[in-house]
């Protein structure tokens, strides 16, 4: 009997943990900030990083070097949207960044579009696909809100090897004044974020030789529930 009882318990918590990595591997956007069933969530795909010279890299000097350049390629694993396979749209290159360390410390490198990528709606998560080289830096997502204000969130941490997609959840904002605002009715009716960049805080202990990244595919999940339901003899308050 004690081993029966056993051995439930152990299936129990092998049945959890697995919730809990699916849940942290792919949250729902479904269930993020839904206080109503009237949504229309779509996967929209945001850059490709087909366009040379779109993404710029940086870093302190005094840490070590950095650059970047496309390559031929895609992740294996990756599903291609629906609508870019009609519009035959190219998706054959992925973005590389090498970093070339002095000395290893406390340190950051940034990853940012030439010019900001705006999201239309209401975004619920922020997805990309990276290649890691398994090494513990951490990833960051920087976006700005209706507001202009700068936040970023925690997409995940490079310590695996080959392709994996990394997501950040974009928690809502309590009251539309607080937090990441991405509509607000007091200003206008164009609701949406913009992403500026992204940031990888090094591991001190691992920031040392040279390190390769390999980014791909952007892609976000965002409610258009108000753009895609507008009335058409409706006024736009964008004026």
């Amino acid at each position: 009997m004690k081993k029966l009882v056993l051995a439930t318990v152990l299936a129990l918590a092998a049945v959890s943990v697995f919730a809990q990595n699916s849940l942290v591997d792919e949250p729902n956007p479904e269930t993020i900030g839904n206080d109503s069933a009237m949504q229309s969530l779509r996967e929209i795909s945001l850059d490709k990083f087909e366009r040379e010279g779109a993404w710029s890299v940086h870093m302190s000097p005094d840490y070590g070097v950095i650059s970047a350049r496309q390559f031929e390629g895609n992740p294996a694993m990756k599903e291609p949207l629906k609508e870019d396979v009609d519009a035959g749209v190219q998706d054959t290159h992925v973005l590389g960044v090498k970093v070339e360390f002095f000395r290893r410390g406390i340190n950051s490198f940034y990853i940012n579009s030439q010019r900001p990528v705006p999201i239309e709606g209401i975004t619920k998560t922020i997805s990309m696909w990276v290649c890691g080289r398994n090494q513990d830096h951490e990833l960051y997502v920087l976006i700005e809100d209706y507001f202009g204000r700068n936040y970023e969130l925690f997409m995940g941490t490079l310590g695996f090897s080959g392709w994996k997609k990394l997501t950040a959840v974009v928690p809502p904002s309590p009251d539309s004044e607080h937090g990441i605002v991405q509509h607000s009715v007091y200003y206008g009716d164009k609701p949406g974020l913009r992403i500026i960049g992204f940031r990888v805080d090094c591991n001190p202990m691992q920031a040392r030789g040279t390190y390769y990244m390999y980014m791909d595919d952007l892609r976000c999940v965002t409610d258009l529930y108000d753009m895609e339901n507008h009335d058409e003899d409706d006024m736009s308050d964008a004026w």
